[in-house]
């Protein structure tokens, strides 16, 4: 993996954020990247996942439970809560739902900072479609989303290594996905899909310094933001 930079090259932003400033910015707080995906079709979570959330979580119990991160409209998870009337369905966006019909049945949307957030319980599913390509320290949350999830458990992320950077602007992907992979996850550079399966306690080795909201498009074509460590 590589940003496409040299270590001659390579320089680091003029001023690095913290995610304070960075949840402000217009990058990050007026994200459409999420905002109108549905549950099947073309545009839709299933493509984007690879599976059937609704699917997934119909193997899952009578009660099953779905966490969605950067949720936008939350549109999939309305369909997906039309479905299976008796899950728990929860989704957490920075803006929220722009729009605000009646929500079915066992489905919250919230809007908070996922840098603050926690949930209340585990959950047997947990995506970010493209969500994290908008968080400045995207490990930490990872971190914090091994535990959310019950034992038999999927997280599945969207993760560009291209915008994980060291110090001085250079590449940091290979030793962050070594990191990821020793801690459990399993990534797919063909679809840039992380996942976990089973819920656990996980550290990784790493520092988070700020970010570049000026990092420029990755590789959706979208503006997005870069994620600087030490480590």
């Amino acid at each position: 993996m590589s940003d496409g930079t040299s270590p001659a090259t390579a320089q680091p932003p003029r001023r690095l954020i913290k995610d304070d400033e960075l949840a402000g910015h217009s990058v990050v707080a007026n994200s459409t990247m999420n905002r109108e995906r549905v549950l099947a079709g073309v545009n839709s979570y299933t493509r984007e996942l690879g599976f059937d959330p609704a699917e997934f979580l119909s193997g899952h119990g009578p009660a099953p439970s779905w966490l969605d991160l950067c949720s936008g409209e939350g549109l999939a998870l309305r369909a997906a809560a039309q479905r299976l009337p008796q899950a728990v369905i929860t989704g957490v966006d920075l803006v929220g739902p722009l729009l605000r019909p009646a929500l079915p049945d066992g489905l919250e949307l919230i809007a908070a900072d996922l840098g603050r957030w926690s949930p209340a319980r585990r959950y047997d599913l947990i995506t970010c479609v493209h969500g994290l390509h908008y968080i400045g320290d995207r490990l930490a949350l990872l971190e914090r989303a091994a535990s959310w999830l019950t034992g038999t458990g999927l997280l599945v992320a969207h993760l560009d290594p291209a915008t994980l950077r060291r110090p001085d602007g250079r590449d940091a992907s290979r030793p962050v996905l070594a990191a990821l992979r020793a801690a459990g996850f399993a990534y797919s550079a063909r679809h840039h899909r992380l996942t976990l399966r089973g819920g656990r306690s996980i550290t990784l080795p790493f520092t988070y310094l700020g970010a570049d909201p000026h990092a420029g498009p990755n590789y959706t074509g979208q503006p997005a933001v870069a994620s600087y460590y030490r480590g």
